[in-house]
């Protein structure tokens, strides 16, 4: 992942995509990679909160097979994301899509809250940070004309003063009209402070990932092994080479409306591509290992203690899933649903949101 001071440009990038490229999924794992999922037949607790389904938890093998570090001259590009291990996530209720920029209104409308785009950064925590980018803003997915080196995700992504969620594209856009549409900028803590105020809270990475594959095992996607079964499109990503142009195969260039998608098994949409989605957990390259040596299940894993990224040790980083709009296989393919992103915390971009779970 890119670094991410908000200021700093290379902050656009809670490019998860940045971290995640590669050049697509390997072939589908063997069968005894993972085991069944194991769902649980509790019935929901009470009637649904709005908007929310039920999610009956249980075991499940977690993690992604696919391992490649041939591009972009990152190493260990996928490996985070192994070894499989087996987990087990009790019941919940999770939003059945991306927050909107209807609901997020509603909160701000309702608490004044004010969004870390939307405050001026503070030259103590950005040293060095040229004056022109200490101003309110946030990183914006800005296609070059060219082809060009892959190698660096700053070739397409700018920090653009003014951009915030109610302003994606900086100053001057607006979401009129786009009620419907996932809302972005998000950093963690107003992911985190939105699902305070709803009585909710952000999901675990691995009552993420129990969720997003629907019952299935191992498939590559959230709805099995093809990614487009018999011709038809089943998220939004990136279609046409990549940064330059997105052919908008699947119906949209670029962030679509919540809904526009079928569904998974559970009833959850857009769990891949149109936008990242933040979790709770703090990211460690190590962390499946981990679990992974410690028991034969991990029973409701939180996530580890703290952050560490071996490629950017001083960056204090969260989980992030799902995969976006921008996602593809040329550079970055976590539509696979079990493979893993991560920004640091201040960071957000026109293709991060989130859901909550209670």
């Amino acid at each position: 992942m890119i670094t991410a001071s908000r200021a700093a440009v290379c902050a656009a990038a809670t490019i998860a995509c940045a971290a995640a490229c590669g050049p697509g999924p390997e072939p589908a794992p063997p069968p005894a990679a993972f085991a069944a999922t194991v769902q649980d037949q509790a019935p929901a607790p009470s009637p649904a909160p709005n908007g929310m389904v039920w999610i009956a938890g249980g075991e499940f093998s977690m993690g992604s097979a696919a391992a490649d570090d041939s591009l972009c001259e990152v190493t260990g590009i996928t490996r985070d994301a192994q070894p499989i291990h087996r987990v087990r996530v009790s019941g919940f209720w999770m939003d059945a899509t991306e927050v909107t920029n209807e609901q997020f209104a509603a909160f701000v409308q309702a608490t004044s809250y004010v969004t870390v785009a939307e405050r001026t950064p503070n030259a103590a925590d950005f040293p060095g940070a040229p004056a022109e980018m200490l101003v309110a803003g946030s990183a914006v997915f800005t296609p070059p004309g060219e082809r060009v080196d892959l190698r660096n995700a700053l070739q397409w992504w700018r920090y653009v003063p003014g951009a915030d969620w109610r302003h994606p594209g900086g100053a001057g856009s607006s979401i009129d009209g786009r009620s419907q549409f996932p809302v972005v900028h998000v950093a963690y803590e107003d992911a985190e402070a939105y699902a305070r105020w709803a009585g909710r809270r952000l999901p675990t990475e691995a009552e993420w990932e129990f969720a997003a594959r629907g019952g299935l095992a191992g498939q590559r996607y959230a709805w099995g092994d093809d990614l487009t079964p018999n011709g038809a499109h089943r998220a939004n990503i990136h279609q046409g080479e990549f940064p330059m142009r997105d052919e908008g195969r699947d119906g949209f260039a670029g962030v679509a409306p919540v809904r526009r998608f079928a569904p998974n098994a559970y009833g959850l949409y857009d769990v891949a591509g149109n936008v990242w989605e933040w979790t709770s957990d703090w990211y460690r390259a190590d962390y499946y290992a981990t679990l992974a040596a410690a028991a034969p299940v991990a029973i409701n894993p939180a996530g580890p203690a703290e952050s560490f990224d071996p490629g950017e040790p001083g960056a204090r980083k969260r989980v992030q899933r799902g995969g976006s709009f921008l996602c593809t296989d040329q550079y970055c393919s976590r539509y696979l649903v079990g493979t893993r992103g991560k920004s640091e915390l201040s960071t957000g971009s026109n293709h991060v949101g989130f859901r909550t779970v209670k």
